[in-house]
């Protein structure tokens, strides 16, 4: 009887997650997210610990909250992120979390391992690991990242 290794998230998880802290500005964390075109980032203190998630979904919220003139509101990213965030271990099983995706509502999960942010799985890295995995090949290897660009 052979024993099939199941792909985990660490393999085909970001490990190079940027942050950004609860206390950064709200429109400059909406200009992080345009420059960096991504649909989301984790907030961490200082420490590295999780603290929430600012998602483009808690960034609409800001149209709806601006004055009688259109200015635009005033606050911290503490302020608009969604604190209550599903983590996931770096050892979970690829097929596991796939099946978190499908009644997510995040496009990502962050990946905490004792208390520490270690990365970030994308609905996009799953279909990379099924398309791996329906053509039978194996996962990515570290140095194939290198200068691999995709959004988020």
């Amino acid at each position: 009887m052979t024993s099939r290794h199941l792909p985990m998230v660490r393999e085909f998880m970001d490990k190079y997650v940027d942050t950004l802290s609860p206390d950064t500005d709200i429109m400059e964390a909406v200009n992080f997210l345009l420059e960096k075109r991504i649909t989301g980032v984790l907030v961490a203190n200082s420490k590295k610990e999780l603290v929430g998630i600012l998602t483009e979904t808690d960034c609409l919220k800001l149209l709806t909250l601006g004055g009688p003139d259109h200015e635009a509101p005033r606050g911290k990213v503490k302020d608009y992120m969604t604190s209550q965030v599903q983590t996931i271990p770096p050892t979970m099983d690829i097929y596991y979390a796939a099946g978190l995706f499908v009644s997510a509502k995040f496009r990502r999960f962050p990946v905490v391992e004792h208390g520490r942010i270690v990365g970030a799985i994308t609905r996009f890295d799953i279909l990379r690991a099924v398309q791996r995995g329906l053509a039978g090949v194996t996962p990515y290897t570290e140095s194939e990242f290198v200068g691999f660009a995709r959004a988020s």
